[in-house]
Protein backbone atom coordinates (compact mmCIF):
# COMPACT_ATOMS: atom_id res chain seq x y z
CA UNK A 1 0.00 0.00 0.00
CA UNK A 2 3.10 2.17 0.72
CA UNK A 3 4.29 1.69 -2.98
CA UNK A 4 0.68 2.57 -4.03
CA UNK A 5 0.40 5.43 -2.30
CA UNK A 6 3.86 6.66 -3.09
CA UNK A 7 2.90 6.42 -6.70
CA UNK A 8 0.13 8.00 -6.25
CA UNK A 9 1.38 11.59 -4.72
CA UNK A 10 4.15 11.76 -7.48
CA UNK A 11 1.44 10.97 -10.32
CA UNK A 12 -0.82 13.70 -8.80
CA UNK A 13 1.84 16.39 -7.95
CA UNK A 14 3.41 15.97 -11.52
CA UNK A 15 0.19 16.66 -12.75
CA UNK A 16 -0.47 19.38 -10.72
CA UNK A 17 2.43 21.11 -12.60
CA UNK A 18 1.25 20.44 -16.16
CA UNK A 19 -0.79 23.45 -16.74
CA UNK A 20 -1.99 22.75 -20.05
CA UNK A 21 -3.49 19.49 -19.23
CA UNK A 22 -4.60 20.83 -15.49
CA UNK A 23 -6.40 23.49 -17.31
CA UNK A 24 -8.04 21.16 -19.91
CA UNK A 25 -9.43 18.39 -17.65
CA UNK A 26 -10.41 20.54 -14.17
CA UNK A 27 -11.28 24.28 -15.63
CA UNK A 28 -12.48 23.47 -19.80
CA UNK A 29 -14.12 20.58 -19.41
CA UNK A 30 -16.03 21.18 -15.86
CA UNK A 31 -16.71 24.82 -16.61
CA UNK A 32 -16.90 24.74 -20.29
CA UNK A 33 -19.34 21.79 -20.96
CA UNK A 34 -22.87 23.00 -18.34
CA UNK A 35 -21.10 26.84 -19.60
CA UNK A 36 -22.69 25.76 -22.87
CA UNK A 37 -24.95 23.41 -22.17
CA UNK A 38 -27.01 26.15 -20.05
CA UNK A 39 -26.58 28.64 -22.14
CA UNK A 40 -28.02 26.67 -25.37
CA UNK A 41 -31.26 25.61 -22.77
CA UNK A 42 -31.48 29.30 -22.08
CA UNK A 43 -31.12 30.30 -25.67
CA UNK A 44 -34.00 27.91 -26.37
CA UNK A 45 -36.16 28.85 -24.04
CA UNK A 46 -35.86 32.57 -25.16
CA UNK A 47 -36.45 31.51 -28.88
CA UNK A 48 -39.66 29.27 -27.50
CA UNK A 49 -40.77 32.41 -25.96
CA UNK A 50 -40.67 34.59 -28.52
CA UNK A 51 -42.03 32.38 -31.07
CA UNK A 52 -44.83 32.30 -28.68
CA UNK A 53 -45.27 35.81 -28.40
CA UNK A 54 -45.47 36.62 -32.05
CA UNK A 55 -48.56 35.39 -34.40
CA UNK A 56 -48.44 32.48 -36.67
CA UNK A 57 -47.92 33.24 -40.19
CA UNK A 58 -50.27 31.83 -42.79
CA UNK A 59 -49.94 32.43 -46.58
CA UNK A 60 -53.68 31.52 -47.78
CA UNK A 61 -54.04 30.69 -51.52
CA UNK A 62 -58.09 32.04 -52.44
CA UNK A 63 -58.67 33.54 -49.43
CA UNK A 64 -61.90 35.19 -51.52
CA UNK A 65 -63.39 31.22 -51.85
CA UNK A 66 -63.75 31.08 -48.37
CA UNK A 67 -64.06 34.30 -46.40
CA UNK A 68 -65.55 32.62 -43.53
CA UNK A 69 -62.91 30.55 -43.06
CA UNK A 70 -60.45 33.83 -43.41
CA UNK A 71 -61.84 35.47 -40.64
CA UNK A 72 -62.01 32.42 -38.40
CA UNK A 73 -58.65 31.71 -38.81
CA UNK A 74 -57.68 35.86 -37.92
CA UNK A 75 -60.29 35.33 -34.82
CA UNK A 76 -58.05 32.84 -33.59
CA UNK A 77 -54.60 34.27 -33.41
CA UNK A 78 -52.94 33.11 -37.38
CA UNK A 79 -51.57 36.31 -39.29
CA UNK A 80 -52.93 35.46 -42.85
CA UNK A 81 -51.38 36.80 -45.72
CA UNK A 82 -53.67 36.13 -48.85
CA UNK A 83 -51.98 35.30 -51.68
CA UNK A 84 -52.92 33.66 -55.15
CA UNK A 85 -50.58 30.81 -55.62
CA UNK A 86 -51.70 27.85 -57.49
CA UNK A 87 -50.04 24.22 -56.71
CA UNK A 88 -46.32 24.95 -58.46
CA UNK A 89 -46.38 28.82 -57.16
CA UNK A 90 -46.99 27.47 -53.48
CA UNK A 91 -44.40 24.83 -53.72
CA UNK A 92 -41.58 27.19 -54.82
CA UNK A 93 -42.74 29.65 -52.37
CA UNK A 94 -42.25 27.16 -49.51
CA UNK A 95 -38.70 25.70 -51.03
CA UNK A 96 -37.45 29.31 -51.37
CA UNK A 97 -38.33 30.15 -47.87
CA UNK A 98 -40.95 32.89 -48.75
CA UNK A 99 -43.53 31.37 -46.68
CA UNK A 100 -42.96 28.81 -44.06
CA UNK A 101 -46.86 27.40 -44.78
CA UNK A 102 -49.56 28.07 -47.40
CA UNK A 103 -53.02 27.07 -47.09
CA UNK A 104 -54.52 26.93 -50.35
CA UNK A 105 -58.77 27.01 -50.84
CA UNK A 106 -59.87 24.79 -53.88
CA UNK A 107 -62.33 26.07 -56.62
CA UNK A 108 -64.80 23.18 -55.40
CA UNK A 109 -64.58 24.10 -51.72
CA UNK A 110 -67.72 26.69 -51.85
CA UNK A 111 -69.43 23.84 -53.78
CA UNK A 112 -68.76 21.03 -51.59
CA UNK A 113 -69.30 23.01 -48.74
CA UNK A 114 -72.93 23.83 -49.97
CA UNK A 115 -73.78 19.96 -50.71
CA UNK A 116 -72.70 19.26 -47.55
CA UNK A 117 -69.56 17.35 -48.70
CA UNK A 118 -65.94 17.63 -47.34
CA UNK A 119 -65.21 20.60 -48.53
CA UNK A 120 -60.96 20.27 -49.72
CA UNK A 121 -57.96 22.51 -48.58
CA UNK A 122 -54.80 21.82 -49.43
CA UNK A 123 -51.98 22.64 -46.98
CA UNK A 124 -48.09 23.08 -48.08
CA UNK A 125 -45.62 22.83 -45.57
CA UNK A 126 -41.89 21.51 -45.29
CA UNK A 127 -41.64 18.77 -43.07
CA UNK A 128 -37.81 18.88 -42.60
CA UNK A 129 -38.38 21.87 -41.28
CA UNK A 130 -38.14 21.66 -37.59
CA UNK A 131 -38.34 25.16 -36.15
CA UNK A 132 -41.57 25.42 -38.02
CA UNK A 133 -42.93 22.52 -37.27
CA UNK A 134 -44.78 23.23 -34.41
CA UNK A 135 -46.50 26.62 -36.23
CA UNK A 136 -48.05 24.04 -38.59
CA UNK A 137 -49.15 21.63 -36.19
CA UNK A 138 -51.23 24.75 -34.71
CA UNK A 139 -52.81 25.76 -38.02
CA UNK A 140 -53.86 22.11 -38.34
CA UNK A 141 -55.49 22.16 -35.03
CA UNK A 142 -57.28 25.14 -35.99
CA UNK A 143 -58.71 23.79 -39.17
CA UNK A 144 -59.66 20.77 -37.24
CA UNK A 145 -61.55 23.36 -34.70
CA UNK A 146 -62.99 24.45 -37.48
CA UNK A 147 -64.38 21.92 -39.11
CA UNK A 148 -65.93 20.62 -35.85
CA UNK A 149 -67.82 24.30 -35.96
CA UNK A 150 -69.25 23.46 -39.51
CA UNK A 151 -70.14 19.77 -37.85
CA UNK A 152 -71.96 21.15 -34.96
CA UNK A 153 -73.57 24.40 -37.41
CA UNK A 154 -74.90 21.27 -39.74
CA UNK A 155 -76.63 19.22 -36.88
CA UNK A 156 -78.17 22.22 -35.58
CA UNK A 157 -79.76 23.24 -39.29
CA UNK A 158 -80.99 19.73 -39.81
CA UNK A 159 -82.51 19.95 -36.04
CA UNK A 160 -80.67 17.44 -34.42
CA UNK A 161 -78.53 17.85 -31.07
CA UNK A 162 -74.46 18.75 -31.82
CA UNK A 163 -73.48 16.65 -28.61
CA UNK A 164 -74.25 13.17 -31.00
CA UNK A 165 -70.63 13.98 -32.65
CA UNK A 166 -68.65 13.84 -29.42
CA UNK A 167 -70.08 10.70 -27.62
CA UNK A 168 -66.71 10.11 -25.36
CA UNK A 169 -65.58 13.63 -23.54
CA UNK A 170 -61.73 13.03 -22.89
CA UNK A 171 -60.23 15.06 -20.26
CA UNK A 172 -56.29 15.19 -20.18
CA UNK A 173 -54.35 15.39 -16.48
CA UNK A 174 -50.82 16.31 -16.05
CA UNK A 175 -49.79 14.20 -13.13
CA UNK A 176 -46.05 15.34 -13.82
CA UNK A 177 -44.34 17.82 -11.56
CA UNK A 178 -42.86 20.62 -12.65
CA UNK A 179 -39.37 18.91 -11.77
CA UNK A 180 -40.03 16.04 -13.92
CA UNK A 181 -41.10 18.37 -16.51
CA UNK A 182 -37.41 19.82 -15.86
CA UNK A 183 -36.18 16.68 -17.61
CA UNK A 184 -37.47 16.88 -21.05
CA UNK A 185 -34.83 19.74 -21.20
CA UNK A 186 -32.02 18.07 -19.20
CA UNK A 187 -32.09 14.83 -20.80
CA UNK A 188 -28.43 14.99 -22.00
CA UNK A 189 -27.05 16.46 -18.09
CA UNK A 190 -26.30 12.68 -17.06
CA UNK A 191 -24.32 12.61 -20.50
CA UNK A 192 -22.33 15.38 -19.87
CA UNK A 193 -21.45 14.64 -16.44
CA UNK A 194 -20.45 11.35 -17.28
CA UNK A 195 -18.25 12.47 -19.97
CA UNK A 196 -16.42 15.39 -18.24
CA UNK A 197 -15.98 12.76 -15.78
CA UNK A 198 -13.92 10.31 -17.91
CA UNK A 199 -12.17 13.90 -19.62
CA UNK A 200 -10.70 14.58 -16.11
CA UNK A 201 -8.34 11.50 -15.94
CA UNK A 202 -7.76 10.49 -19.58
CA UNK A 203 -3.94 13.14 -20.07
CA UNK A 204 -3.34 10.66 -16.58
CA UNK A 205 -4.32 7.23 -18.25
CA UNK A 206 -2.73 8.11 -21.40
CA UNK A 207 0.65 8.53 -19.31
CA UNK A 208 1.08 5.70 -17.28
CA UNK A 209 2.03 3.66 -20.15
CA UNK A 210 2.03 5.58 -23.32
CA UNK A 211 3.55 8.62 -22.20
CA UNK A 212 6.21 7.26 -20.09
CA UNK A 213 7.12 4.89 -23.17
CA UNK A 214 7.38 7.99 -25.24
CA UNK A 215 9.29 9.68 -23.45
CA UNK A 216 11.82 6.65 -22.89
CA UNK A 217 11.17 6.98 -18.46
CA UNK A 218 9.34 3.36 -18.45
CA UNK A 219 11.65 1.12 -18.08
CA UNK A 220 13.61 2.68 -15.62
CA UNK A 221 10.44 2.99 -13.44
CA UNK A 222 9.98 -0.88 -14.20
CA UNK A 223 13.26 -1.36 -12.39
CA UNK A 224 12.16 0.54 -8.74
CA UNK A 225 12.02 -1.92 -5.99
CA UNK A 226 8.19 -2.23 -6.38
CA UNK A 227 5.61 -4.46 -7.95
CA UNK A 228 4.68 -3.44 -11.28
CA UNK A 229 0.97 -4.13 -10.47
CA UNK A 230 1.46 -1.04 -7.62
CA UNK A 231 2.99 0.79 -10.16
CA UNK A 232 -0.10 0.79 -12.28
CA UNK A 233 -2.39 0.75 -9.30
CA UNK A 234 -0.81 4.20 -7.96
CA UNK A 235 -1.44 5.68 -11.21
CA UNK A 236 -4.87 4.57 -11.91
CA UNK A 237 -5.50 5.93 -8.21
CA UNK A 238 -4.19 9.19 -9.59
CA UNK A 239 -6.55 9.05 -12.12
CA UNK A 240 -9.63 8.60 -10.02
CA UNK A 241 -8.35 11.46 -7.97
CA UNK A 242 -8.51 14.08 -10.97
CA UNK A 243 -11.79 12.25 -12.72
CA UNK A 244 -13.37 12.80 -8.94
CA UNK A 245 -12.08 16.65 -9.06
CA UNK A 246 -13.41 16.89 -12.39
CA UNK A 247 -16.85 15.72 -11.42
CA UNK A 248 -17.48 17.56 -8.12
CA UNK A 249 -16.63 20.64 -10.00
CA UNK A 250 -18.87 19.90 -13.45
CA UNK A 251 -21.57 19.10 -10.48
CA UNK A 252 -21.10 22.65 -8.84
CA UNK A 253 -20.74 24.39 -12.25
CA UNK A 254 -24.54 22.74 -12.91
CA UNK A 255 -26.42 23.47 -9.93
CA UNK A 256 -25.11 27.10 -10.35
CA UNK A 257 -25.59 27.49 -13.70
CA UNK A 258 -29.09 25.89 -13.96
CA UNK A 259 -30.23 28.48 -11.58
CA UNK A 260 -30.03 31.36 -14.22
CA UNK A 261 -31.89 28.99 -17.27
CA UNK A 262 -35.01 30.10 -16.49
CA UNK A 263 -37.83 26.79 -16.71
CA UNK A 264 -39.69 28.69 -14.34
CA UNK A 265 -41.63 30.23 -17.42
CA UNK A 266 -42.49 27.30 -18.57
CA UNK A 267 -43.98 25.51 -15.66
CA UNK A 268 -41.09 23.65 -14.82
CA UNK A 269 -38.80 24.00 -12.06
CA UNK A 270 -35.02 22.36 -11.69
CA UNK A 271 -34.34 20.14 -8.57
CA UNK A 272 -30.55 20.42 -8.54
CA UNK A 273 -29.47 21.36 -4.67
CA UNK A 274 -26.95 21.47 -2.71
CA UNK A 275 -28.06 17.80 -1.60
CA UNK A 276 -29.18 16.89 -4.73
CA UNK A 277 -25.62 17.52 -6.52
CA UNK A 278 -23.76 15.35 -3.44
CA UNK A 279 -26.16 12.85 -4.31
CA UNK A 280 -25.48 13.02 -7.49
CA UNK A 281 -21.60 12.93 -6.57
CA UNK A 282 -22.24 9.91 -4.94
CA UNK A 283 -23.93 7.93 -7.84
CA UNK A 284 -21.44 8.56 -10.37
CA UNK A 285 -18.67 7.88 -8.08
CA UNK A 286 -18.77 4.26 -8.45
CA UNK A 287 -18.13 4.44 -12.03
CA UNK A 288 -14.52 6.37 -11.19
CA UNK A 289 -12.16 3.53 -11.02
CA UNK A 290 -14.04 1.56 -13.69
CA UNK A 291 -13.32 4.78 -16.31
CA UNK A 292 -9.96 4.89 -15.05
CA UNK A 293 -9.13 1.61 -15.23
CA UNK A 294 -10.50 0.71 -18.84
CA UNK A 295 -8.72 3.51 -19.98
CA UNK A 296 -5.26 2.80 -18.66
CA UNK A 297 -5.94 -0.47 -20.55
CA UNK A 298 -6.43 0.78 -24.01
CA UNK A 299 -3.25 3.20 -23.39
CA UNK A 300 -1.36 0.19 -22.64
CA UNK A 301 -1.65 -0.95 -26.18
CA UNK A 302 -0.94 2.23 -27.68
CA UNK A 303 2.74 3.38 -28.77
CA UNK A 304 2.85 6.96 -28.47
CA UNK A 305 0.45 9.42 -26.56
CA UNK A 306 -1.04 10.70 -29.83
CA UNK A 307 -2.54 7.17 -30.53
CA UNK A 308 -3.50 7.26 -27.03
CA UNK A 309 -5.40 10.16 -27.42
CA UNK A 310 -6.81 8.91 -30.45
CA UNK A 311 -8.02 5.57 -28.92
CA UNK A 312 -9.02 7.07 -25.78
CA UNK A 313 -11.22 9.57 -27.88
CA UNK A 314 -13.11 6.69 -28.75
CA UNK A 315 -13.27 5.26 -25.40
CA UNK A 316 -14.83 8.35 -24.38
CA UNK A 317 -18.00 7.09 -26.50
CA UNK A 318 -18.45 4.20 -24.33
CA UNK A 319 -20.77 5.37 -21.85
CA UNK A 320 -23.12 7.16 -24.21
CA UNK A 321 -23.96 3.75 -26.10
CA UNK A 322 -26.12 2.52 -22.88
CA UNK A 323 -27.70 6.16 -23.33
CA UNK A 324 -28.56 6.12 -26.59
CA UNK A 325 -30.11 2.48 -26.24
CA UNK A 326 -32.25 3.85 -23.42
CA UNK A 327 -33.84 6.70 -25.24
CA UNK A 328 -34.29 4.74 -28.22
CA UNK A 329 -35.81 1.81 -26.69
CA UNK A 330 -37.56 3.89 -24.32
CA UNK A 331 -36.40 1.94 -21.86
CA UNK A 332 -37.12 2.04 -18.12
CA UNK A 333 -35.71 1.75 -14.87
CA UNK A 334 -35.18 -1.95 -13.71
CA UNK A 335 -33.00 -4.27 -11.76
CA UNK A 336 -31.22 -5.42 -14.34
CA UNK A 337 -30.19 -2.54 -15.89
CA UNK A 338 -28.95 -1.39 -12.22
CA UNK A 339 -26.63 -3.52 -13.03
CA UNK A 340 -25.20 -1.65 -16.59
CA UNK A 341 -22.23 1.13 -15.91
CA UNK A 342 -23.57 4.10 -17.19
CA UNK A 343 -26.74 3.15 -17.63
CA UNK A 344 -27.62 2.73 -14.08
CA UNK A 345 -25.80 6.22 -13.22
CA UNK A 346 -28.26 7.63 -15.83
CA UNK A 347 -31.55 5.91 -14.51
CA UNK A 348 -30.33 7.16 -11.53
CA UNK A 349 -29.78 10.87 -12.26
CA UNK A 350 -32.92 11.39 -13.82
CA UNK A 351 -35.01 9.90 -10.88
CA UNK A 352 -32.72 12.01 -9.18
CA UNK A 353 -33.89 15.27 -11.17
CA UNK A 354 -37.31 14.24 -11.46
CA UNK A 355 -37.66 14.57 -7.36
CA UNK A 356 -38.44 10.45 -7.35
CA UNK A 357 -37.49 7.82 -4.80
CA UNK A 358 -34.63 5.55 -5.80
CA UNK A 359 -35.13 2.31 -4.44
CA UNK A 360 -32.01 0.94 -1.84
CA UNK A 361 -32.05 -1.76 -3.88
CA UNK A 362 -31.38 -0.22 -7.51
CA UNK A 363 -28.66 2.05 -5.85
CA UNK A 364 -26.84 -1.22 -4.13
CA UNK A 365 -26.97 -3.13 -7.24
CA UNK A 366 -25.90 -0.37 -9.53
CA UNK A 367 -22.73 -0.19 -7.17
CA UNK A 368 -21.68 -2.69 -6.65
CA UNK A 369 -21.94 -4.02 -10.43
CA UNK A 370 -19.98 -0.75 -11.34
CA UNK A 371 -17.71 -1.53 -8.66
CA UNK A 372 -16.73 -4.98 -9.30
CA UNK A 373 -16.64 -4.77 -13.18
CA UNK A 374 -13.95 -1.68 -12.17
CA UNK A 375 -12.32 -3.52 -9.85
CA UNK A 376 -12.13 -6.23 -12.36
CA UNK A 377 -10.52 -3.67 -14.94
CA UNK A 378 -8.31 -2.54 -12.47
CA UNK A 379 -6.79 -6.52 -11.90
CA UNK A 380 -6.34 -6.54 -15.85
CA UNK A 381 -4.48 -3.46 -16.06
CA UNK A 382 -2.13 -5.05 -13.05
CA UNK A 383 -1.39 -8.02 -15.16
CA UNK A 384 -1.16 -5.89 -18.00
CA UNK A 385 1.69 -4.25 -16.57
CA UNK A 386 3.71 -6.98 -15.36
CA UNK A 387 3.99 -8.35 -19.50
CA UNK A 388 7.51 -7.54 -20.82
CA UNK A 389 5.64 -6.60 -23.96
CA UNK A 390 4.84 -3.85 -22.60
CA UNK A 391 8.38 -2.26 -22.75
CA UNK A 392 8.07 -3.03 -26.73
Amino acid sequence: MHAILTVFAKEFRENLRERRTLFSALLLGPLLGPLLFAGALSLQIERSAGRADRPVQLALAHAERAPNLAAYLTQSGIEVTPVGFDAAAARQAIQAHRHERVLEVTASFAAHLAAGEPAPLVLYADSSDVASAADTEHVRGVLEQYGSLLARLRMLARGSDPLVLAPVAVQDVDVSTPAGRSVVALGTLSYLVLLTMLMGGMYLAIDATAGERERGSLEPLLTVPARRAHLIYGKILAACAYMSLSLVLTVIAFAVLLRFVGLERFGMSINFGPWVALRLVLYCLPLVPLGAALMTIVAAYTRSYREAQTYLGLVLLVPTLPLVFAGVMGLRPSLLYMAIPSLSQHFLITSLLRDEPVPGTYFAVSVLATLAIGALLVGIAGRLYRREALLG
